[in-house]
C-alpha cells in the first residue's frame, strides 16, 4: 500500500528508501500514553511512518514513570520513583515507543492547541486514548479534526467502547482481562483465575487499531477522505476469542481454565520428563500413533483411541505420557521428538527467547542509539516485508524511544517550514 503525506513533502527525518518500510511518507501524530495507544503508534513507526508523539510537559507520558526497573546512563537500575530530569529511563516505555519522536505540548494552552493544530493540518493518521469527550473539551472535536485536514484518519481507542451503557468506563489492562473474559480462561484450573502475563488486552486494542488505520489508509486512495477508526481494549479481547467464543455461542459450553493443556485436542500441552517438563501437540490421529510407536503405547487403548476419548478422559493421557517420559531428560527427549515429527519444544524464560539465535535471526532484537542512556538492544518489530526477487525491504534503521522532547525543536521547525 502506498500512503502519501496528506498535505506536504514528509520531513527528513521520516525514513527513505529501499529499507524504509511501507509507511515511508506518512505523517502520525500520536496523542495517546500508557499502552494501548503507544503500541499502536509503535507498530506504524516499525513500519516506517513518521510518528510524532505528543507528551505533558514536566511529566511525558504516564509510563516514563512507572517502575521499577528504571535505568540510568550508567545501566544502574533505580528504586525511587518517577521521571527525575537526572536521564532515568522507565523500561516500560522503551518498550513501546520506538521510532517515534516527541514533543512536549501543553494541550491546555493557547500555545499547545495552535502547535497541535498545525500538526493535525499535516498529518495522515492521528491516535488518540483519552476518556470519551475529552478531545471535544480541548477544542478538537471529530468535526474540528475533519475540518482542519479532511483526508486525517482518526484511531480512537477506549477502555470498554466510545458509546453503549458502559461507554464511558474508563480501561485498564487487567480490568479489561477480566471484564473480557480472559482471566476465566487462564490460570490451573477452573477455580484459579489468572491475569496474562503481558498487558494483552492493551496489545489487543494497539494492534487492532493499527489494522484499522491501515484499512482506513487504503480506502483513502479511493474515497480522497478519511475517517475515525474506534476500538477498545473490550474489542480486543473478545476479538480473539476464536474457538473459546463459538464454544458457548453455538455450543452452549462455557469454557473455563484448563491450565497447560489443550480444551479440544489430546495430548497438547505441557508433560513432566525426568529433568523438567515438554510440550507437545499431538494434532492428528497421525501423530498420536506415532507417538505411540516410538514410546511402546497402544494407540487403540479403551478410552485413548480417537481425539474426542482422550480429551474425555485427559487425566489418564497425561499419566499415560508423563510415565513414557519419566526416563527421558528433556533435551533428548525433544531432540526424539524432531526426529520423530512431532511438534514440541521448551519453556524458555525471556533471557533465553532474547539469547537466542532464532530470535535474532528474525529481526526480533534491534539495536538503537538512545539520547541518554546509549546503545540499546530493543525487542523489535514482529513483521518482515520481501521484494519479488527475495530482497528483504523491512526497515532496517530504528529510532531509540525518545527523552521527553527531545524533538521539539525540530518538529516546530518543520511546522514551520525551516526543515525541508
Amino acid at each position: 500500500m502506498s500512503a502519501t503525506h496528506s498535505s506536504s513533502t514528509a520531513p527528513t527525518t521520516t525514513t527513505t528508501g529501499a529499507h524504509a518500510g511501507p509507511l515511508s511518507g506518512t505523517v502520525v501524530v500520536d496523542l495517546t500514553r500508557a499502552l494501548a495507544g503507544p503500541h499502536a503508534a509503535m507498530m506504524l513507526g516499525d513500519l516506517g511512518a513518521r510518528v510524532i508523539k505528543v507528551e505533558t510537559p514536566g511529566t511525558g507520558d504516564d509510563t516514563r514513570g512507572w517502575g521499577p526497573p528504571f535505568v540510568r546512563p550508567d545501566e544502574a537500575c533505580d528504586q525511587a520513583g518517577g521521571p527525575d530530569g537526572t536521564g532515568r529511563e522507565s523500561t516500560y516505555f522503551l518498550s513501546c515507543n520506538r521510532n517515534k519522536e516527541s514533543i512536549a505540548l501543553d494541550l491546555k494552552s493557547e500555545q499547545g492547541r495552535m502547535v497541535l493544530t498545525q500538526l493535525v493540518g499535516r498529518a495522515d493518521v492521528l491516535l488518540e486514548n483519552f476518556r470519551p469527550g475529552v478531545l471535544d473539551r480541548l477544542g478538537f472535536s471529530t468535526a474540528r479534526l475533519f475540518e482542519l485536514n479532511p483526508r486525517l484518519v482518526v484511531l480512537s481507542i477506549s477502555g470498554f467502547g466510545h458509546d453503549g451503557p458502559q461507554g464511558g468506563r474508563a480501561g485498564y489492562d487487567q480490568i479489561a482481562q477480566g471484564e473480557a473474559g480472559m482471566m476465566s480462561l487462564t490460570g490451573s484450573g477452573p477455580d484459579d483465575a489468572q491475569r496474562v502475563g503481558v498487558p494483552i488486552a492493551d496489545l489487543l486494542a494497539g494492534m487492532y487499531g493499527a489494522y484499522g488505520v491501515l484499512a482506513a489508509l487504503l480506502e483513502r486512495q479511493h474515497t480522497g477522505v478519511g475517517q475515525v477508526v474506534r476500538t477498545s481494549l473490550l474489542a480486543g479481547v473478545v476479538g480473539v476469542h476464536a474457538y473459546q467464543g463459538t464454544r458457548w455461542t453455538v455450543a452452549g459450553e462455557v469454557a473455563r481454565a484448563a491450565g497447560n493443556h489443550h480444551p479440544s485436542i489430546c495430548p497438547y500441552g505441557l508433560f513432566a520428563c525426568h529433568d523438567g517438563a515438554v510440550q507437545i501437540a499431538v494434532g492428528s490421529e497421525g501423530l498420536w500413533h506415532r507417538l505411540c510407536a516410538a514410546f511402546g503405547l497402544d494407540p487403540e487403548a479403551e478410552g485413548l483411541a480417537t481425539n474426542a476419548e482422550r480429551v474425555a478422559n485427559r487425566a489418564q493421557v497425561i499419566q499415560v505420557v508423563e510415565q513414557a517420559f519419566a526416563e527421558h531428560d528433556g533435551e533428548p527427549l525433544l531432540a526424539l521428538l524432531d526426529e520423530l515429527g512431532i511438534p514440541a519444544g521448551k519453556v524458555r524464560t525471556l533471557d533465553e527467547v532474547y539469547g537466542w539465535d532464532q530470535t535474532r535471526s528474525q529481526g526480533l532484537l534491534v539495536d538503537v542509539q538512545h539520547a541518554s542512556l546509549g546503545p540499546l538492544a530493543l525487542p523489535g518489530p514482529p513483521l518482515r516485508f520481501f521484494a519479488a526477487d527475495g530482497a528483504e525491504t523491512t526497515r532496517s534503521q530504528h529510532l531509540a524511544p525518545p527523552v521527553l522532547d527531545q524533538h521539539g525543536a525540530a518538529v516546530r521547525a518543520w511546522l514551520a517550514g525551516d526543515e525541508a
